[in-house]
């Protein structure tokens, strides 16, 4: 399980936040939840699969 201690800001359009919260009501996730997917995405196709894997 990951940690969740670190806070990230940062700003939207309100039109853009409130269709990004309905979007994400119809999956049945929370913006938080959805936007942490997209953040472990992006690592994955920058670093590969095992980038939470300790290094040797």
């Amino acid at each position: 399980m990951e940690q969740r201690t670190a806070r990230l800001t940062l700003l939207i359009d309100p039109h853009k936040k409130a269709l990004f919260e309905q979007l994400c009501a119809e999956e049945d996730v929370t913006p938080s939840q959805k936007v942490r997917q997209f953040i472990r995405d992006y690592i994955e196709q920058k670093t590969g699969e095992d980038w939470q894997k300790p290094a040797d």
